[in-house]
């Protein structure tokens, strides 16, 4: 009975390291997916967030619907940047760092991770939740938009001697237009007060800010956190 018991004891032993194995492997697999994929899924998104708008009624001259635009316009964005035409890290680590290595220095998957996701779809779904209730946040994820058309318009292409720059397409199209709207809305209706102001601005342009600084934070050019060869282009 000994032995038998010792035997039984040996082979749960035995399952629950297997299953704890596999387990982590499972979560490694998967953050690892999303690392590489995260903008893939937010094309996903922009069709729930889209699918949302219709079924809650959300008009799209409201604050709530300019706000969901925007989250969807950073969806887009993001897909330009990272997938159609999708060479944005290596263009932005070879001109504005000058990187030997711009599949991973200073922007590598995991910093871009945190900055389009972390910080990124956080702020602007929340403004898009709380719309008028927050209207603070919401001028600091416009500020953040505008901030891209600055880089996409004209830092990136002025650095690089280009026309065009994967990103640039969705700050003219969607980004401006939506910008120019969101305030017109909110200055025509009399929505926002001083003190949205006071708080969304400063909070717009740290977060614009953030950006640099997780980039500098998460920079190491021994990462093994690498961009596959189609988001580095030539």
């Amino acid at each position: 009975m000994l032995v038998l018991h010792n035997r039984i004891l040996g082979a749960y032993a035995f399952f629950v390291r297997g299953a704890s194995f596999f387990r982590k492997a499972y979560t490694t697999i998967m953050i690892t997916f999303f690392r590489l994929h995260w903008f893939d899924i937010g094309l996903i998104l922009t069709i729930c967030v889209a699918v949302s708008m219709w079924l809650t009624d959300i008009s799209l001259t409201s604050v709530q619907g300019i706000l969901c635009l925007s989250l969807i316009s950073l969806f887009l964005h993001q897909a330009e940047e990272y997938r159609f035409p999708g060479y944005f890290p290596g263009m932005l680590n070879r001109v504005l760092y000058h990187s030997t290595t711009p599949d991973r220095y200073p922007l590598n998957t995991q910093s871009a991770l945190l900055v389009n996701v972390a910080m990124g779809w956080t702020a602007y779904l929340l403004a898009a939740v709380y719309a008028e209730h927050t209207l603070w946040l919401g001028i600091a994820t416009v500020l953040v938009s505008l901030g891209n058309v600055v880089g996409h318009v004209l830092l990136f292409n002025i650095k690089g001697k280009t026309l065009y720059n994967p990103g640039m397409a969705t700050a003219i199209f969607l980004f401006i237009p939506l910008v120019v709207w969101f305030f017109w809305t909110i200055t025509t209706q009399h929505l926002a007060h001083p003190l949205d102001y006071a708080l969304g601005i400063p909070l717009g342009i740290l977060l614009n800010l953030s950006i640099v600084i997780i980039i500098r934070l998460w920079a190491d050019q021994k990462t093994h956190w690498i961009f596959p060869q189609g988001c580095v282009g030539k």
